[in-house]
């Protein structure tokens, strides 16, 4: 028998305890946009999630898909207005999110799953009323300069309600619910909802066991220039000093703070990583090193590091 063959069998014997802990369990994975921008690395993801499913492992998978929307508003001449990482939408912007994650990325990401060997489905938070929305009011924001400003996001939707029926009935008949990030209201109104936001209220009203962000970045950095500052691991108020300070900004500040509203709302973990990474997702899930971010609650905190609460 050679040493890869040999390594091989060992690795399989390592990540049978986590077989056996997750069988059964919700996973929902978002991929972010940069992710899903190449075929071939939509297609290693895809094959991950393959075998994900394969394990009983009951995924709900959520995508964005902001540099897409973002490149068919510029070729339609349209320059994209971003505050704080979040997507001001108004009503020729709503056209394109409609046309981009509904239409184009979910069919594209069903397709890869497919090819996969998953049976998937696409819906929007619009089907089933799986997401209920309302319209953001005009709010204050900090954005990434530090200066607050008053902002009307236009068509954008915070979440109101999950109705998470459809997804369990999918679920239960084994298959994989592919959700792009759409909401509606009860007067037919469709809204932009932000994708890290939806994976986050999905996650929490399954009670899901982890949260995974799929991302074009390592994790949560203490540097954003400095791939070798990686926060592996991390509670909401770690978290929240790193805001604090600045250090995140753009897109990685809505997947942080998703998390650790998911961590607070029972979510067991968490986890931001790098989706182009070779099997970054199960290195995460299967290896005890893992490759991204971890980010938990203070309670499962005190039991992942083995620390007596009561002390």
């Amino acid at each position: 028998m050679s040493i890869d063959s040999t390594k091989g069998i060992s690795g399989l014997k390592g990540a049978l305890r986590y077989v056996r802990a997750y069988r059964d369990h919700v996973f929902v994975v978002k991929l972010g946009g940069e992710v899903l921008a190449d075929r071939h690395q939509l297609d290693l993801v895809a094959e991950q999630l393959a075998l994900l499913a394969s394990l009983s492992i009951r995924l709900v998978v959520v995508h964005g898909g902001g540099p897409q929307a973002s490149a068919l508003s510029r070729r339609l001449g349209l320059e994209p207005t971003m505050i704080a990482g979040r997507r001001v939408t108004d009503d020729a912007a709503l056209e394109v999110v409609t046309m981009v994650y509904r239409g184009q990325l979910n069919t594209e990401l069903v397709s890869a799953l497919h090819r996969a060997g998953v049976q998937a489905t696409g819906l929007s938070g619009v089907d089933a009323e799986l997401l209920t929305a309302r319209r953001r009011p005009p709010v204050a924001v900090t954005d990434d300069s530090g200066v607050e400003q008053m902002v009307d996001y236009g068509h954008v939707g915070d979440i109101e309600a999950v109705d998470p029926r459809v997804l369990r009935t999918l679920m239960e008949a084994r298959f994989v619910p592919v959700v792009s990030s759409l909401a509606g209201d009860r007067e037919g109104n469709v809204y932009n909802v932000n994708a890290d936001t939806v994976a986050e209220s999905i996650a929490i009203s399954l009670q899901a066991q982890k949260l995974m962000f799929l991302t074009g970045a390592p994790g949560v950095l203490r540097d954003r220039n400095d791939p070798s500052t990686l926060v592996t691991f991390a509670d909401p108020d770690d978290l929240a000093e790193l805001m604090a300070s600045g250090a995140l900004a753009g897109g990685m500040r809505p997947k942080v703070e998703a998390c650790i509203r998911a961590a607070n709302g029972g979510v067991e973990r968490t986890h931001i990583l790098d989706g182009r990474v070779p099997d970054a997702l199960l290195l995460e899930v299967f290896t005890g090193s893992g490759c991204g971010t971890m980010i938990v609650g203070r309670k499962e905190k005190a039991t992942y590091l083995g620390v007596d609460l009561a002390g």
